[in-house]
C-alpha cells in the first residue's frame, strides 16, 4: 500500500538507480497519473521525461472491453482475436481511431504546447504509469515504442497483478514493479490517496521539469 503517487514514485526511484545521470535515458509517462510518477523519477535520476498517450478502443457492444489501442501517430494495435471472436470489422477500428486521435491531439496540444516529440531511436526508455490493471494499454504503448527503435525498454510501475506482468515480460527488456499482489481489483486500492490528476497538473509538471 502506498500513501500516494509520490511515495510510489520514490519506491521506483530506489530500484532505478542504475539509470541515474545516463544521457540516453528518457522516461515516458502514460498520463494522467503516470505524469506524477515520471516527474519524480526524472527529478531524482536527473533524466528528462515526456508523454506517450495510448487510448483504448472499446468493443461496440461493451465500451469497457478493450479490443485495441490507438497511439499518437495513428498506429492501431488490435487485440489478436478481436475481429474473429467479436466479428468486428476494420471500418469500426478506423472510425474509432479517428475519434480517439482527436482526443489524443487535444491532450498533446495542451500538455506539450507545441514542443516536438523527442527522438526515441537508441534511447533507453523507462515507461511508467501509476499502476497496471489489465496491461492492455501498456502493451499498446510498448508496441508503439518498439517501432521507434529504442536501445531498450524498461517498464517501471508501482503496482500490477502478476498475470498482467507475465504477459508484458516478453515484450520489454526489464520490469521494475515493487508491488505485485495476487488479489487485484483496481490500481486505486493500493493507494491511500488516489485522487484524479487534472490536465492542469500534468501541464504544470511537464513544464516545470529541469532536464
Amino acid at each position: 500500500m502506498y500513501k500516494n503517487r509520490e511515495e510510489a514514485a520514490e519506491a521506483l526511484v530506489h530500484l532505478l538507480q542504475d539509470y541515474k545521470n545516463q544521457e540516453e535515458v528518457l522516461v515516458l509517462a502514460i498520463p494522467r497519473g503516470g505524469a506524477v510518477i515520471a516527474s519524480i523519477i526524472s527529478q531524482k535520476l536527473k533524466v528528462p521525461w515526456d508523454l506517450v498517450i495510448p487510448k483504448k478502443i472499446g468493443a461496440p457492444f461493451n465500451p469497457e472491453l478493450a479490443i485495441g489501442v490507438v497511439m499518437q501517430d495513428g498506429t492501431i494495435i488490435k487485440k489478436e482475436d478481436a475481429s474473429i471472436s467479436y466479428g468486428i470489422e476494420d471500418s469500426y477500428f478506423e472510425n474509432e481511431k479517428n475519434t480517439l486521435l482527436k482526443e489524443i491531439k487535444r491532450r498533446f496540444d495542451i500538455y506539450r504546447e507545441g514542443k516536438p516529440f523527442p527522438e526515441l531511436k537508441g534511447k533507453t526508455i523507462i515507461l511508467t504509469d501509476d499502476g497496471i490493471a489489465t496491461g492492455f494499454t501498456v502493451k499498446g504503448a510498448v508496441e508503439f515504442l518498439k517501432g521507434k527503435d529504442p536501445k531498450e525498454i524498461i517498464l517501471a510501475v508501482p503496482v500490477a497483478p502478476p498475470d498482467a506482468l507475465l504477459e508484458i515480460e516478453p515484450m520489454v527488456d526489464k520490469i521494475v514493479c515493487p508491488l505485485r499482489p495476487e488479489f487485484f481489483f483496481a490500481v486505486g486500492q493500493f493507494y491511500e490517496n488516489f485522487t484524479q490528476i487534472t490536465d492542469e497538473e500534468v501541464i504544470n509538471l511537464f513544464n516545470s521539469q529541469s532536464f
